[in-house]
């Protein structure tokens, strides 16, 4: 099974620790993932239009939102920023 790209964190939570020399080290972590951020963008868009393309299963309407995520991800791999 292959894991879903996801991203990665879209809102890091950065954390600084000091090494052994007493300077700052720097790591991001956590925070949803750029997938979920998107899916939930795209879902405030469908919500907006309620009747899109005449679907009111809540469970069809999710898979459609993540749809729309795979889409931007696969979008921003062709063309990185």
């Amino acid at each position: 099974m292959s894991k879903i790209k996801d991203g990665g964190s879209a809102f890091p939570e950065i954390i600084g620790k000091k090494d052994i020399k007493g300077q700052f080290d720097f790591y991001a972590y956590g925070g949803m993932t750029l997938r979920d951020w998107f899916a939930g963008q795209a879902l405030a868009g469908i919500c907006a239009n309620h009747n899109v393309n005449g679907c009111s299963d809540k469970h069809q309407i999710a898979k459609f939102a993540y749809w729309w995520a795979d889409a931007m991800l696969a979008g921003r791999e062709k063309n990185p920023v």
